[in-house]
């Protein structure tokens, strides 16, 4: 493919993805201060125990704000971060939040009990029965309870993906939920209309992203673009290439090392996305996808008809050139994560040498179009084979193949076996952690 190339950027001294990081924490730190400004501006109650859980209430409605920005598939904070670290966060954060709410039932439950003659339980029924609002709160929490219990580890591993992601969607019904409750219970923003205005703009910006990065952007791009499938290559027995083309494809703002969620709409599969990277650089007329059959999903990508319209949601990811520090870099691929890397070196610029590890030559794919790459821009290519131990890339060996590694941006895809092996290789190498580029692509394919 002919590459749409750009002049290389040069490296910068502060890395985009610390901007957005930096960024993100300012915008939470900035509004925990802001609610809790409101609060004390709307009065403390007589009771230690309820301003406490109040507290932890406000909190715990600021960080559920704050998840729905982790989760929104914004691209300014996606091509700076990468989806897999922002959904690592969101995971995270909903650990707190649900902490957070915890303590918030709990503290306001012990705190009304003093002044009654209740037990905490009982006190938290009546406050449901009578007070407005406080219903939906507890409806809430028993979501987020579920919610958080499904994404416990142990859970994970239990539940297909699909019924994961079903009971995360009662997420917008909790969120729903406990702002109806926040408004209506709630003192610290209905205290003034200045404290009004700034809950509800809180919540339409957290909202709103959600809604323009998981809906309208997809479906504007999609509606621009009109993707088909070009054609259908077969590269090895277990591997295929979609080619896709449609109209101003040198708009779509993708770049190489970055992957799209592709739905292909046929009888058979229009309800089924399929995470795959970009296996070669956009060059402004077609994108290509290069996937083995792991799975159903990719394994019936050989069958897909020429014409066959596809949905695809992108692109993601900040796997990309966008993030070197270093005029030279290393480019390490592990069997089929070799797709982004070669899209990498089709696009990035300066000497690069390219290792790419499979356990025999025959699984090597796509690595005609690597070495004819690496003749055309100087780079180096060495195709590691053998099981995985002895350790073909253990660190004298990589220190041997690539001498100045530690002067190099490393740019690391492959099984997450491999990457993190070849993680801790780079460690004992005194690689600076800043020039170590990679993504958690279970997300990717």
């Amino acid at each position: 493919m002919t590459t749409v190339q750009s002049p290389p950027a040069p490296p910068t001294a502060i890395r985009p993805k610390v901007v957005a990081r930096t960024g993100l924490y300012a915008v939470l730190a900035a509004n925990a201060a802001v609610v809790t400004w409101f609060a004390v501006q709307a009065g403390f109650a007589s009771n230690a125990l309820v301003v406490t859980g109040r507290f932890a209430g406000l909190y715990a409605a600021l960080l559920m704000a704050f998840q729905l920005l982790l989760v929104a598939r914004l691209p300014w904070l996606d091509r700076r971060i990468g989806m897999d670290r922002l959904t690592n966060w969101h995971r995270w954060t909903g650990f707190g939040l649900l902490w957070t709410l915890v303590g918030h039932v709990v503290f306001i439950a012990f705190g009304y009990a003093q002044s009654s003659s209740m037990n905490p339980v009982s006190q938290v029924v009546d406050l449901a029965e009578t007070v407005e609002g406080v219903f939906r709160a507890v409806v809430a929490m028993g979501l987020i309870l579920v919610i958080g219990g499904a994404s416990a580890r142990w859970a994970r591993r239990r539940l297909a993906y699909e019924t994961w992601h079903f009971i995360h969607l009662y997420a917008y019904v909790a969120v729903v939920l406990a702002f109806t409750h926040q408004i209506a219970a709630g003192t610290t923003f209905t205290a003034s209309s200045a404290a009004t205005a700034y809950w509800y703009a809180v919540w339409g910006v957290a909202l709103g992203s959600v809604l323009l990065g998981r809906l309208v952007l997809p479906l504007w791009r999609n509606w621009r673009h009109q993707l088909r499938v070009e054609a259908v290559v077969p590269e090895a027995d277990n591997v295929v290439s979609v080619y896709i083309t449609g109209r101003d494809l040198d708009r779509m703002p993708a770049r190489a090392g970055q992957f799209f969620l592709w739905r292909f709409l046929t009888k058979d599969r229009w309800w089924q996305a399929n995470p795959f990277s970009l296996s070669a650089a956009p060059d402004g007329t077609r994108l290509r996808l290069t996937a083995k059959a792991a799975g159903d999903g990719s394994a019936s990508l050989r069958h897909l008809a020429p014409g066959t319209r596809v949905f695809a949601e992108g692109p993601y990811g900040a796997f990309t050139a966008m993030h070197r520090t270093r005029p030279e870099a290393v480019l390490i691929a592990g069997g089929v994560g070799v797709t982004p890397i070669r899209a990498l070196l089709e696009e990035i610029h300066g000497h690069a040498v390219v290792i790419y590890r499979v356990a025999g030559e025959r699984d090597a794919v796509l690595y005609d179009e690597l070495r004819e790459l690496a003749v055309a821009k100087g780079a180096e290519l060495h195709l590691v084979t053998g099981p995985s131990a002895p350790d073909r890339l253990a660190p004298r060996e990589l220190a041997a193949l690539v001498p100045d590694i530690a002067q190099r941006d490393v740019f690391l895809c492959g099984p997450p076996p491999m990457m993190n092996a070849v993680l801790g290789i780079l460690r004992e190498l005194d690689v600076p952690k800043p020039q170590i580029h990679f993504e958690r692509f279970s997300l990717a394919g």
